[in-house]
């Protein structure tokens, strides 16, 4: 049985109150969910349903006020600056907006060089670790000298996920990052991320609001609503037939491609948010 490289239990995140006599503001209620080594836990849910807080509460960037967090065998809950600075070897993050993700005045040499020096990795073994690193996200070797904005989207996705591998993190959260892509280019860096689990091993947090997306990556997939997980289990099951009504309705919203399954599905999905309570 692999190892547990991330647990989750019982997290809670409240942001203060604004407002005089308001009440501070619950996006996570007690959340609880584990990845193992080598696998992949697809986070999927609609806007505002607290998967993109779940991500930044494990980097550190929101407020846990009760639960705990334990990375490989460490808790990291309420970890200080620092110690969350040495945690960035081993946990990285690939954002949803490649064109602000990249500083555009760094050349892409630079900015997968920069989290290398950071760590004291020596200039020339530096190199050669970005020359690994544009191979695996397959960009060519002269890439280091060009800007972000020569590149397109998916190529600028691609550098962010070459920058998180540079330390060769042990988890990756990557939240949202084919959101702004297109589907033919979606289908190219999905299969980049699964080509780099096979090769690292390395471990993923995906977040996505796309059931097809999640299916394609995840070995297992947690689904949340309302700062809460309905539902939790393997991608096959989950995505395909799923046991929560907000899960099915999030099924029946998935387009496909045949207008008369696409009709049969909104009249579906219709009659499913009638009979539950599920707004």
């Amino acid at each position: 049985m692999a190892k547990t490289i991330l647990d989750v239990q019982q997290l809670v995140v409240e942001y203060p109150a604004k407002g005089f006599g308001k009440e501070p503001f619950r996006a996570l209620h007690g959340v609880s969910a584990n990845i193992a080594e080598h696998e992949t836990l697809g986070l999927v849910g609609e806007s505002g349903s607290g998967k993109t807080t779940l991500g930044r509460a494990l980097l550190g960037l929101a407020p846990i006020t009760q639960g705990q967090v334990t990375f490989d065998g460490q808790d990291i809950t309420h970890v200080s600056r620092k110690e969350r600075a040495k945690l960035s070897r081993d946990i990285q993050v690939v954002f949803q907006d490649p064109y602000t993700s990249l500083n555009p005045s760094m050349d892409i040499g630079r900015i997968l060089s920069e989290p290398l020096q950071i760590q004291g990795v020596e200039k020339s073994e530096a190199n050669k670790r970005i020359a690994t690193l544009l191979d695996q996200v397959g960009l060519p070797s002269d890439s280091i000298h060009r800007l972000p904005r020569e590149f397109s989207g998916g190529q600028r996705q691609r550098v962010a996920i070459a920058r998180a591998l540079a330390l060769s993190p042990k988890l990756i959260i990557c939240d949202e990052p084919v959101s702004a892509l297109d589907l033919t280019t979606q289908a190219k860096i999905l299969d980049i991320f699964l080509q780099i689990q096979k090769d690292t091993g390395v471990a993923y947090l995906f977040i996505s609001h796309d059931l097809d997306v999640v299916r394609h990556i995840s070995h297992r997939v947690a689904v949340m609503y309302k700062g809460e997980i309905v539902e939790q289990g393997p991608s096959t099951k989950v995505t395909v037939n799923p046991d929560h009504a907000y899960t099915q309705r999030l099924l029946l919203s998935s387009p496909v491609p045949d207008p008369d399954k696409q009709l049969a599905r909104r009249i579906d999905r219709k009659q499913l948010m009638e009979s539950s309570k599920i707004a």
